[in-house]
């Protein structure tokens, strides 16, 4: 079974990794602040986790405000850095673990968090900042990771308790996972810090203080604050340490610093923690049985259908998107004129590929494409989705029709 080894607190603010993309950690100015992450990464080798799962924060560099959810789990096999406008970082992308992320998001959705997915959106400096500085990675990342962004953006955020349950459900689902794996939880941002209107520049480093205290001795405390309180205590930009409560709450009840750091070098305090677990005294709990989506149950005994679900999304992504992409004049255009050239832009597999080829609906469908994209290309072959129905049916349009109560074609 998968188990939860401990976690990290860390800060993300963005130039600590342009500091350590030049190369500064000798610098005077920031060497305080590398010999700060120096233990974590001497932790974390002698730990040796499979995988970080980090609570983060997207800064609008792969959502926008047009939708940008609250809750979203990145469930790609694989993520790259983002170009945050001053070019991508020198960091090579991270393996995902897209077994784990589907049960995960599975096990969360019917612990009644509701969860966005995302596949193929780069993580920006609110992941990317610190990981360089906690694991090496000249020839290869040591593990994966499992990106879980939390809006601490645009108001109405979700409040730090729902955070600290989040991480109690993140927690059960982890350790409900069949396969052996070795995971820390990493939660980021903060500390305190303003960097907009006329209190820019605010810090308080005894808040601070009193914050990790709170952190490991009193958490329910922590998380029954208003973000206005937070603000007022921290600074306006401050409320990210709600994602410091998703963390809080993945771990045991008790649990003890072994590592602490904080460096004040312009406008954020910055600070990294690393924290082990305290198991409860007693006959250990017995493990969570490995559950899947309970709410399938039996779905794959109704004969004809197929649940268009995680594992399929991202097995399907590629070929979903060259359906979803026939919303596109130009797009279309192109297949039409060279179908073949549009495969090699999306980068199909053959099998993917002579599935399109065939035009076949049901073996495109029990692929793992929805219908709701497919339907978009079968306009584009002058086929109703009439016939689309009756050929997954195994019969002509007017077999299919005449099952119907208006047996003729709109």
């Amino acid at each position: 079974m998968a188990k939860i080894i401990g976690g990290i607190g860390t800060s993300h603010v963005p130039t600590i990794g342009l500091a350590y993309d030049r190369k500064r950690q000798q610098d005077p100015a920031w060497a305080p602040l590398f010999e700060g992450y120096k233990p974590v990464a001497q932790w974390l080798e002698e730990k040796k986790p499979d995988l970080l799962l980090f609570f983060y924060n997207d800064h609008a560099n792969s959502f926008f405000f047009d939708c940008y959810p609250t809750f979203a789990i990145g469930v790609s096999p694989e993520f790259d850095m983002a170009d945050e406008g001053a070019g991508r970082r020198p960091l090579p992308g991270i393996p995902g673990h897209a077994k784990l992320a589907a049960h995960v998001t599975d096990c969360l959705v019917n612990d009644e968090f509701d969860m966005a997915v995302f596949q193929d959106r780069a993580l920006d400096h609110g992941c990317n900042s610190p990981l360089g500085l906690m694991w090496p990675h000249e020839s290869g990342w040591p593990g994966a990771i499992l990106p879980i962004a939390i809006n601490v953006l645009q108001y109405p955020l979700p409040t730090a308790m729902r955070c600290y349950k989040l991480g109690k459900a993140v927690r059960r689902a982890v350790e409900s996972f069949p396969q052996d794996l070795r995971v820390v939880v990493v939660g980021t941002g903060g500390l305190s810090h303003q960097i907009h209107g006329e209190r820019t520049g605010f810090n308080d480093t005894e808040w601070d203080d009193e914050f990790l205290r709170m952190f490991v001795e009193q958490p329910e405390r922590l998380a029954a604050m208003t973000h206005a309180e937070l603000v007022k205590r921290g600074g306006a930009e401050s409320v990210e340490v709600i994602m410091w409560m998703a963390l809080r709450g993945a771990l045991t009840e008790e649990i003890t610093c072994v590592h602490q750091n904080q460096y004040l070098a312009t406008t954020t305090n910055m600070a990294v923690a690393v924290y082990e677990q305290v198991e409860a005294s007693g006959p250990p709990p017995a493990s969570p049985k490995p559950v899947s989506n309970e709410q399938l149950a039996g779905i794959e005994d109704i004969d004809g259908t197929y649940a268009f679900d995680v594992a399929h999304s991202v097995k399907a992504l590629r070929l979903n998107r060259f359906f979803w992409r026939h919303r596109e004049p130009d797009f279309r255009e192109r297949v039409t004129r060279d179908i073949e050239a549009a495969f090699e832009e999306l980068g199909l597999s053959d099998e993917e590929r002579a599935l399109v080829r065939r035009q076949d609906w049901l073996g495109l469908v029990q692929y793992g494409v929805s219908f709701f994209v497919l339907e978009k290309f079968a306009r584009v072959q002058k086929m109703s989705n009439l016939q689309v129905y009756a050929r997954m049916r195994g019969e002509t349009l007017d077999e299919f029709l005449a099952t119907r109560r208006v047996p003729e074609s709109a």
